[in-house]
């Protein structure tokens, strides 16, 4: 069971990092953790973009982590290079697409590790694994030398064991970054139909934290889920039908699956209402600071539960908290909190307006502190 795809020989000073095999590292091939990618990958040119601030750290970059294959769904499986393994339970998914940099720091191989967020791809795996995840503002950290899965939605984020890791991975991303003075006090608490006991377990961390609490309903926000299908099955087809059909024995069953699902879908009128969406969700953020919901309305499936029948419903089910706020391109962080009468944890995802991840992470760590 593979947590890296490549080690690396961790030369420099600076904290540990394991980084996505979506993102290019000079010297070493992307393989985006799929077979037909990896048979004629070359090394990398250069360093994606994403990287330099890594670089100018000394960061030690200790391997490039495994990742459900093309960063399509959200299980962590990969039939190529082995799953990783959960380390709260083996016998569970590890969360994905994000799988082996979720499990690097959760067993402590990294301080830090970037994933990639399409969908939920540092959240789910960040929930699945009892760590922290930060999905970035849409357009906040740059793109280039990332292997695209679905260009109106892709983000780039750290991943850690907690919020101060998480603070320094976006300094690592971005020179100068540092945390609000103060955090919010008012959260819109998003009302779902997900596992009483992961509910009830973020009410009470966001009693602990003594927040100004208001309820808000679910309902205002489904056409942006919906929106978000049309777009993501739309781009995946775009860019990933090809290279399935000169080399469909080399690419998952569940990704050839979900890509197919794309083929014929049309999504121009939709990827040209984006920026109006946006800005109609925004405004919600004049009655509240920031959001609140679980991360996933689930406990992680077991992996020998998932098959191909039911792969679909499992990547519907765990990501139907959060795909949503990709449509919005919001910043959203994933932090453990105790769940009662449960052997693992919950997980509570704050959801701040774009652009507002300084405040967001200064909130989560009176989170942390409270519980």
């Amino acid at each position: 069971m593979a947590t890296f795809i490549t080690r690396l020989d961790a030369a420099g000073d600076g904290p540990r990092l394991a980084v996505k095999d979506l993102i290019d590292i000079e010297g070493v091939p992307t393989t985006a953790g799929c077979r037909a990618v990896q048979r004629t990958a070359q090394p990398a040119a250069k360093d994606a973009a994403c990287m330099a601030g890594a670089r100018d750290a000394g960061a030690r970059i200790v391997g490039k982590t495994n990742l459900h294959e093309l960063a399509a769904l959200p299980l962590g499986i990969n039939p190529w290079f082995g799953t990783p393994a959960n380390p709260l339970d083996p016998a569970l998914v590890p969360g994905g697409s994000s799988s082996g940099s979720a499990t690097a720091v959760a067993t402590d191989e990294a301080d830090v590790a970037y994933g990639s967020d399409t969908g939920g791809s540092v959240r789910i795996p960040a929930a699945c694994c009892g760590i922290a995840g930060l999905k970035t503002t849409h357009g906040r950290i740059s793109l280039d030398g990332v292997w695209p899965l679905a260009p109106s939605f892709d983000t780039i984020g750290p991943m850690a064991r907690d919020i101060a890791g998480l603070v320094a991975g976006m300094r690592l991303l971005e020179r100068g970054f540092d945390v609000d003075v103060s955090p919010a006090h008012s959260v819109g608490r998003i009302r779902t139909s997900g596992d009483p006991v992961i509910e009830a377990a973020v009410d009470a961390a966001l009693r602990s934290a003594g927040f100004e609490v208001t309820t808000l309903e679910w309902d205002d926000l489904e056409q942006f889920a919906d929106a978000w299908t049309s777009i993501y099955l739309h781009e995946i087809w775009d860019l990933n039908h090809e290279l399935i059909e000169a080399h469909p024995e080399e690419v998952g069953a569940d990704v050839a699956g979900i890509v197919s699902l794309g083929n014929g879908t049309r999504a121009d009128g939709l990827r040209e209402g984006l920026a109006a969406w946006r800005e109609s969700f925004g405004r919600i953020f004049e009655r509240v600071q920031l959001l609140a919901l679980p991360t996933m309305p689930v406990f992680p499936p077991r992996t020998d539960a998932v098959s191909a029948d039911n792969v679909l419903a499992h990547a519907i089910e765990m990501t139907a908290n959060v795909t949503l706020f990709n449509a919005v391109g919001t910043p959203c962080t994933a932090q453990p909190v105790p769940a009662q009468g449960s052997r693992l944890p919950a997980s509570l995802q704050l959801v701040g307006p774009r652009g507002g991840e300084a405040l967001l992470l200064a909130t989560a760590q009176v989170v942390e502190a409270a519980v």
